[in-house]
């Protein structure tokens, strides 16, 4: 039989309890920031925390409820960041998709480990700000909510794109060197016109990295945001 998820049982009841919900997810964040998501456990954090593991299973029952509250946690950030929405539509549905970006961004590893099914208070929190957001719109919540869902779709395919191609742009010469003249083959035995023409004589990493420069990484998601609204907007036909 499976446990109820962490928010549906009380915190310890002891007046003055040796660790909070807060002090324990806020130090988990602070483990997967610093050593990545894989050396997150209930042993890593207990040691951070100066206890034993068996003192922590006392506040936190299991993995799964110490993930619920690194993703509230994470969630809080956002929340935080959008306390005051504008009255408009467009520029409180923006807030909140620049709000979730600089989450996401300041925890990459999050965007693999996030799951969307452990709701907790600032989860709703969010979903109530995004309710506003849209709350002026007169149109049916289905649109409301097709919306929100497209928007969001957008900030996490943005950010899981943008951390990959920062990941990518860290290789060393050796593994450049080796890519670029792998690179060079395939562009030699095949038909590559169009590819041929962006790259020229520049070698084939140099021309991608310098072409990917363009534009600047917030301009980019600028101009996403705007164009992706400005399409829903003639879509739902929004005022």
């Amino acid at each position: 039989m499976s446990k109820p998820p962490i928010w549906a049982v009380a915190a310890p009841g002891s007046r003055k309890p040796r660790f909070t919900r807060e002090q324990i997810a806020k130090t988990a964040l602070q483990i997967a920031d610093s050593e990545g998501f894989e050396a997150l456990s209930m042993r890593r954090v207990a040691d951070e925390l100066g206890a034993g593991t068996m003192t922590l299973y006392y506040y936190v029952r299991t993995k799964e409820d110490l993930l619920a509250l690194v993703e509230d946690a994470l969630m809080g950030e956002t929340v935080e960041a959008c306390e005051s929405l504008p009255k408009a539509w467009r520029p409180a549905i923006r807030k909140l998709a620049t709000a979730t970006r600089a989450t996401y961004l300041r925890h990459p590893w999050a965007l693999r480990a996030h799951t969307g099914l452990r709701a907790g208070p600032n989860a709703l929190r969010h979903i109530e700000q995004s309710l506003q957001s849209v709350a002026g719109l007169d149109v049916p919540l289905g649109q409301k909510l097709a919306l929100l869902s497209i928007v969001d779709d957008y900030v996490f395919g943005h950010c899981a794109s943008l951390v990959r191609r920062r990941s990518q742009a860290q290789f060393d010469r050796k593994t450049a060197k080796a890519l670029s003249e792998a690179m060079n083959r395939y562009l030699e035995e095949g038909d590559y016109p169009h590819l041929r023409a962006m790259i020229g004589d520049d070698d084939p990493i140099d021309a991608f990295v310098k072409n990917s420069d363009f534009m600047t990484e917030d301009h980019h998601f600028d101009i996403g945001v705007d164009a992706l609204l400005d399409g829903l907007s003639k879509r739902f036909k929004l005022k």
